[in-house]
Parts: structure tokens; sequence; C-alpha cells
């Protein structure tokens, strides 16, 4: 099950993700021996290990070597500091893409991108993407997108549908990969096993399902090789994006038949 971002003192979380040095809770006592940074580095440590579920005050003060109480006098709780590491995570993504090679060659970089990024930190797709964290980082991501689709020469609102569509399927194929890691290895039977077992059984119960079924055993014909649902799932990340900037080139050309320059395909 997936968490909501922005459930913490916005105040606070919106100060702490914008300013340069993020706001200090006001509490009496020493001087302060560790720092926001370190507090979010170890809890994004800890997440990507052990997801979100994993993820609490007690044990990011454990691995740093403090209690979970004394981490209060640096972030109000768990939820804000979700939010400062979701976006601290972004930071590793790039700051622009260069479009001399095209808006296709740039769309494709940051979708594979953003993928890699997910499945280096597969917690961030547990993150609810109904509700923005809303600081600069994942913000950059979102405006390195809307620079690649503004130099196609469309229309803000023929773009938006695309920037939602984007999102889906690089969220969605990360979400795919990683449940198809943890399969394996949380029930310890690997892809191939699991489905031959299945399947055999299945024709077995189900002598005529090809013929009850035809459309999807067309669906599913591929070629003969061992099968891995993270191969699956990267081919249809692979072939949902050359989809979509397909049709995104159609629509130029449909919306602009004479216009060779800035919305070329690339």
């Amino acid at each position: 099950m997936g968490v909501y971002a922005g459930q913490g003192d916005p105040a606070w979380s919106i100060s702490a993700l914008w300013r340069e040095r993020p706001v200090a809770r006001t509490q009496p006592g020493p001087k302060r021996a560790i720092s926001l940074d370190e507090i979010v580095r170890a809890a994004t440590e800890i997440a990507d290990r052990d997801g979100l579920t994993g993820l609490s005050m007690r044990a990011v003060g454990e691995r740093l070597g403090r209690t979970a109480m004394s981490l209060y006098t640096y972030v109000p709780g768990k939820n804000e500091l979700i939010d400062v590491m979701y976006d601290g995570a972004h930071a590793e993504l790039p700051v622009a893409y260069d479009l001399a090679g095209g808006w296709r060659t740039a769309i494709t970089a940051w979708a594979g991108d953003l993928l890699e990024f997910h499945l280096r930190h597969p917690w961030t797709v547990q993150v609810s993407f109904a509700r923005p964290v809303l600081g600069p980082n994942e913000q950059v991501v979102l405006e390195n997108l809307a620079t690649i689709l503004r130099a196609t020469g469309l229309p803000a609102d023929r773009c938006r549908p695309l920037v939602t569509a984007l999102y889906h399927l690089v969220r969605g194929s990360a979400q795919t990969i990683t449940e198809a890691r943890k399969a394996a290895e949380v029930t310890g039977t690997p892809d191939e096993q699991w489905w031959s077992a299945r399947s055999a059984r299945l024709l077995a119960e189900v002598p005529d399902f090809a013929a009850r079924f035809p459309e999807s055993v067309w669906l599913s014909t591929r070629d003969v090789q061992p099968y891995s649902l993270e191969a699956t799932a990267r081919g249809a990340f692979v072939g949902g994006l050359d989809l979509l900037v397909t049709g995104l080139s159609a629509t130029i050309g449909a919306d602009h038949p004479s216009d060779s320059g800035a919305c070329s395909p690339g």
C-alpha cells in the first residue's frame, strides 16, 4: 500500500524543502551534533533496503546512534521526513536535457533516467502520485519534461495528457519490475519455474484454453526463451514509450503539417 506525501506540518515541510537551510525546530538544548541531511541520508538508506514499512524514527535513530526522541529536534516526525527524503532523492536526476538531438531523444532519456531512479529507490513508487511533495528537485523533473514537450511546438493543453501518461508508464513499469524482483526473493521461486508449473496445470485442467481464448494466446505469443517478468516489463516500457512518442509525432504532424523546424520528431 502506498503512502501520501504532505501529511505533516506544511509550514515546516515547505520551508525545509525550499530553503537553503531548512527551518530548525526551536527547542532548548545543547548544540546539535548531527544535521537534517544526515538524518535524511540514513532514512533513505533504510528505505532503499527495507521500503517505507521498515522506516521509523527509531530505526533512523539507531542507524545514527541516537534515540528516536532526539531526532524530533531536527524533524517533526516521519511524515515530514518522507517529504524531505523523497524530494532529496530526486536530486540525483539530471538538471537538464540536451535538445540538440531532438525532442524524441530527450524524452526517451528523461523516461529512462526516471525509471532507473525508481529502481534504485523502489520506495519512491510507494509515495502516491496523487499528492506531490512540492519540492524543488521533484519540480526540476517536471520542468525538464515540460521543456522537452514545449520544443515540439504543441500547446500546453495538448501536452498535459502526455505528461500524466509518461509518469504513469514510468512508475508502473518501475513498480512491476520491483515486484518481480521481490516475488522471486520472497517466494524463492523464479518466474520461469512459477509459470511453467502453473501453465502446465492450466492446460491439463483446460485443454481447450487456446480455442476459448484465442486472442489472449495471440497476445502472449513470444520468442521461445526463459520467461522473466522483469525483462517483459522492461520490454513493455520501451514499447509503450515508443508508442507514446510516435503518437506525439503524429499529433505534431497533424497540427503542423508544413512545419519541419522545432517540431521535427528528432
